[in-house]
């Protein structure tokens, strides 16, 4: 079997599981504010603790890549890096909208995961039921006429922290459904990161940057009255 600490910190949720092969061991996770910083080292000691496990026992780490917070982004591959150089082993980086689909919870023909961007733009992709690629990756104004092509013939459910901002334009089609759930977590990291653990599809530790879609742009805080 093969032992992966899986990272997620794509969104406002930092998320760490322990998975021995498609078993889960340990899940610790917590949405909020970002304090990614803060809370990253304790979940990964904490999941490690629940597994009665070394973090020398893992076979490989696994981190969700993007798209997603430039700056959580940053502290997730950061940490797993540190992690797979100090322990040497391998590191594997998962798409951020696939594991998001592969919550078992959401039920329909096609998944449509959405993670906030900023105004009514969102990073999304289309999948299928198999978790295959429909529609690939990108970052999307979303009008009335999204994903209409689809909507005409599918059913197609939309979730994540991007989805609410979106359903006012696109709840009116009855194929439209928007769910709750199926929100970043570091469980379904690890289950798309052991597929490629069996494969050996491992990252170059040194060069390996987030997958961040947009430049980053920084803003000025706003000034106290």
């Amino acid at each position: 079997m093969s032992i992966i600490l899986g990272i997620e910190t794509s969104t406002k949720i930092c998320s760490v599981a322990i998975s021995n092969g498609d078993k889960l061991l340990a899940l610790e996770e917590e949405g909020g504010e970002y304090s990614h910083s803060e809370k990253l080292t304790t979940f990964i000691q904490k999941v490690l603790d629940k597994s009665n496990l070394e973090l020398a026992a893992i076979d490989a780490v696994a981190v969700s890549k993007g798209p997603g917070s430039y700056t959580g982004l940053r502290i997730g591959v950061s940490v797993a890096k540190g992690l797979c150089y100090a322990l040497d082993k391998p590191l594997i980086a998962v798409d951020t909208l696939q594991a998001m689909a592969k919550n078992p919870s959401l039920q329909s023909t096609l998944y449509c995961p959405m993670i906030d961007a900023r105004r009514m733009e969102v990073y999304t992709a289309l999948y299928d039921s198999s978790n295959n690629i429909v529609k690939p990756i990108s970052a999307k104004i979303i009008d009335e006429n999204s994903f209409s092509e689809y909507l005409n013939e599918h059913q197609i459910v939309f979730f994540g922290d991007g989805s609410d901002k979106c359903k006012d334009v696109l709840e009116a089609n009855p194929n439209a459904i928007f769910s709750d759930k199926g929100l970043p977590s570091a469980q379904f990291v690890n289950q798309l990161a052991l597929n490629k653990f069996n494969q050996q599809e491992f990252e170059n530790v040194a060069y390996f940057e987030p997958y961040y879609l947009k430049d980053f742009i920084a803003t000025t805080p706003k000034k106290l009255l």
